[in-house]
This record gives structure tokens, sequence and C-alpha cells, in this order.
């Protein structure tokens, strides 16, 4: 009887674990498959992030309110970008914030040429509008703290490098 007792739960144990396991397939199918539907939709954020500066002819043209005391209002612009740029586009700007790895599309580095070659205006537009990942900033700031920040993002442009003449 002992015997008989104890091949029954053997049997009943590897039903058990065949069942288990498979439905740790099916979990290992599910998950796969929402891994392939994720990089599909990265697919499409890439295929935007590729349009960045895909902006309206017309903003080239805007002028920056403040390019006349643009020291200024870039110290204002700096601590709005520490309080909601920084998690992405880091503090140096390079788009090394400690959010970026979790990111599909890497933060723009605002110290590149990339970035400081655009207008003003091209970049006020991304701010307003926003560039997925990053969401548009029109009802978060105003008018105001936006030409700020483009203010101290010219700040982090490369400071050129002076080559020394060895005599």
């Amino acid at each position: 009887m002992f015997l008989q007792n104890s091949i029954h739960c053997s049997v009943k144990f590897q039903n058990m674990f065949q069942l288990q396991n498979g439905v740790k397939v099916l979990i290992s199918i599910f998950f796969f498959l929402s891994m392939r539907l994720e990089t599909s939709a990265q697919k499409e954020t890439l295929e935007q992030h590729n349009r960045r500066w895909d902006t309206p002819a017309w903003t080239d043209t805007v002028k920056n309110p403040f390019e006349n005391n643009a020291a200024v209002a870039a110290d204002s612009g700096k601590i709005i970008y520490m309080k909601l740029c920084m998690v992405c586009h880091g503090t140096s700007g390079k788009g090394d914030g400690i959010a970026a790895a979790g990111l599909s599309v890497k933060p723009a580095d605002h110290t590149s040429n990339n970035v400081q070659l655009q207008p003003d205006g091209s970049l006020y537009y991304e701010l307003t509008n926003g560039h997925a990942p990053m969401p548009p900033y029109k009802s978060v700031l105003s008018d105001k703290q936006r030409w700020q920040l483009i203010c101290f993002i010219r700040t982090l442009k490369p400071k050129p490098v002076v080559k020394k003449n060895k005599r």
C-alpha cells in the first residue's frame, strides 16, 4: 500500500511539474511576443526621432526675446533645467541622465552641433510641442521659462580648444 501511494504521489507530482513547465513555456512565449511588439513600437519612435529637426520653416525666423540678456535668462533656465531636464539629458546636457537608459530613444545631446546649430525658434518649437519620448512643455512652462531654458542650453555649447604654440 505504501508503495502504491508513493507511486501515485510521484505521478501527481510529475503531472503538476509538467503543468508548471507548460505554464512557464506559455509565459515565456507571451514575454517573447511582447518584446517583439515593444521592438516594433521602438522602431516607430526611432523613425520619428530621425525627423528630429523637421520643424516648420517659420520657426527659423522666431527670435529669442532674451537674446540681448541671455546670461541672466540662462541663470533662470539652469534652475528649470536641473528640475525638469537633467533626469534625461544629464547635468552636463549630454543625454546621459539617469532616466536615459530606460528610454527607447536616446535624449538629445545638448552640447552637440546637432542641437547647438539649430535656430532658437526651432528649439523653442521642439520644447513647446515635445518630441517623443520628450513631452510637450507648452502647458507646463510659460513662454518666458521655455526661452530661459533655451538660453541655458546655449551655455552647454563646448568651449573652443585653444592650442598653444610650442617654441
